[in-house]
């Protein structure tokens, strides 16, 4: 099969490799598309749990070519998203019921062959049945896990007000959700105009074009909004450090902060304790999900998380470099996706 392989950080082909085979409790999926994100990004330097030789790809959309023994659950021919995240399951957090912090966590796209390939195999539990869905639709699953997972975190009060910082996929999703799970009024901020037309249409109550070359104006303008007072929840989804920066000067006193968005590795970032201290404020992170995947297809499959508009970009495997290129480079993508088919 044809599958993006990295040696190195930086360093890949589009080549033929062994198709795998599923063991007991595998199965192998015919891959139709994969989206490719930020995280990507990161994987490309070699950062984000990366292991060499890495077959990237973690949004993956299929269909069941082959189960191995003792699979009862799935069918050949069957239509399928993969949870890309599992983890040990015996360690002391994986036993107290918090798996996604385990040490020993793995990920197909990272540290297990992933979906940017003709086929991938996974364990029959990280495999979902996606029957029905528009695969255009279905390919945001993952994303909208992680962004189920985060809202999870978040548990927003009835009433609350809220900003996402940053348009994205994830961003957009996430927003929806914390629309639809107590927040009265989201506030969704980027600096990309056409972006903002899509929150717009998705229904998001409020949209501010952010000017990055200053911040401080986009702050007071932001604060202004609000008659001063900030917003009860300020989520990052950029993981841009300067924009990360700007969560809690934004945040309500009483507040909380998210971080959501993925920063580099080494990046720091400056705080106040005693503006923590003095407004009480609570700084809560997100990272990934791993039990998310069956209310996602749930709110997916309803409306509650919808992607009208966000797929913007198609690539067939052979051009991953130009989709990597896309997401890294090009103002004009929003979510992009390699497709096997072309």
């Amino acid at each position: 099969m044809k599958a993006v392989v990295y040696d190195a950080p930086r360093s890949f082909t589009v080549r033929e490799v062994p198709t795998p085979e599923p063991g007991p409790r595998e199965v192998r999926v015919r891959v139709s598309q994969t989206g490719v994100c930020g995280t990507d990004l990161h994987l490309h330097e070699g950062g984000f749990l990366a292991a060499y030789p890495m077959i990237p790809g973690h949004e993956i959309v299929g269909v069941v070519d082959r189960t191995g023994q003792e699979v009862e659950e799935l069918q050949a021919g069957q239509q399928v998203v993969l949870n890309p995240n599992s983890s040990c399951g015996n360690c002391a957090f994986c036993r107290a019921g918090r798996r996604l912090l385990c040490p020993h966590i793995a990920g197909l796209g990272s540290n297990r062959p992933g979906g940017f390939a003709e086929y991938v195999v996974a364990p029959v539990e990280q495999v979902f049945a996606a029957e029905g869905m528009d695969p255009d639709t279905a390919v945001f699953t993952e994303p909208t896990s992680c962004a189920m997972h985060a809202t999870d975190v978040l548990r927003p009060v009835s009433g609350s007000t809220a900003l996402v910082l940053g348009a994205g996929p994830t961003g957009l999703l996430l927003a929806q959700l914390v629309a639809s799970s107590g927040a009265a009024h989201v506030t969704v901020a980027a600096p990309v105009a056409f972006q903002l037309k899509t929150a717009q249409a998705l229904g998001l109550d409020a949209t501010f074009e952010m000017d990055r070359n200053d911040l401080s104006g986009d702050i007071a303008r932001l604060l202004a909004l609000t008659g001063g007072a900030g917003y009860d929840i300020v989520i990052d989804a950029t993981g841009v450090p300067t924009v990360i920066e700007a969560c809690l000067p934004l945040t309500r006193n009483g507040g909380t902060a998210l971080f959501y968005g993925v920063a580099g590795e080494q990046a720091l970032i400056q705080v106040s304790p005693y503006e923590i201290f003095r407004r009480e404020l609570t700084v809560k992170g997100s990272f990934a999900e791993i039990d998310s995947f069956p209310a996602a297809l749930v709110a997916l499959r309803s409306g509650r998380a919808r992607t009208d508009g966000i797929l913007t970009h198609r690539f067939p495997l052979a051009q991953y470099g130009d989709a990597l290129d896309a997401v890294r480079n090009d103002s004009s993508a929003h979510k992009v996706v390699i497709d096997t088919t072309l």
